[in-house]
């Protein structure tokens, strides 16, 4: 199997499962931690990404399927999401595909948020463009019945990720928020709250 990379918490691997590429995520042993809280943690945070990868899929957000749960060694086996990272996308990509990646963007955030979802990662790093949509992996720092700080920080990161890593092309953001505010009645609600968020952090 490839070992796509190697985290603080996780392995990633490319491999096949009953002759389907799939990718294997992988939670690691914490030695510095007592075995059995180790074992549990991992067990739980394994399973609660899966659940949340799988609620935004019945959202209506493309994320991989997930084929295999395995508890007890802390891996989940999932589809192989063949694309380019929308990261790397839009580095290279002309006006009007940035405004079409960025609408969707706006789009599915909007439905994770409205769904009562974070995402917890909310980054251009964490989309992979493919078939011409951009699906959503990594949950690993997701939550369900989120509170509107919970989303207005979602989409707070968002912003500041964006601007980040795409500072040349910031102003395709507001494409996002035009299309989050189409897709999500609260919009306002999150937008002012975000705008709390961000007046926080330049008066302390």
């Amino acid at each position: 199997m490839e070992i796509i990379r190697r985290g603080a918490e996780a392995e990633i691997r490319r491999g096949t499962w009953k002759d389907r590429k799939v990718i294997i995520k992988s939670r690691v042993v914490k030695g510095y931690r007592h075995a059995k809280l180790d074992a549990d943690l991992r067990t739980s945070r394994t399973r609660n990404e899966a659940r949340l990868i799988q609620e935004a899929r019945r959202l209506g957000v493309p994320t991989p399927v997930i084929y295999d749960i395995d508890l007890q060694n802390a891996e989940l086996v999932m589809q192989e999401i063949s694309g380019e990272r929308v990261k790397d996308a839009l580095a290279k990509s002309t006006d009007e595909e940035t405004r079409r990646i960025c609408r969707e963007i706006g789009r599915i955030a909007a439905v994770l948020h409205r769904g009562g979802m974070v995402h917890g990662d909310l980054t251009t790093s964490n989309m992979i463009l493919m078939d011409e949509r951009v699906w959503l992996i990594d949950f690993s720092l997701g939550g369900r019945v989120a509170t509107l700080e919970e989303i207005g920080v979602d989409l707070h990161l968002l912003r500041e990720a964006f601007l980040s890593a795409h500072s040349d092309i910031f102003e395709f953001f507001q494409e996002v928020l035009a299309s989050y505010e189409e897709h999500f009645d609260d919009a306002n609600m999150v937008f002012r709250k975000v705008k709390e968020i961000e007046g926080r952090g330049r008066y302390t």
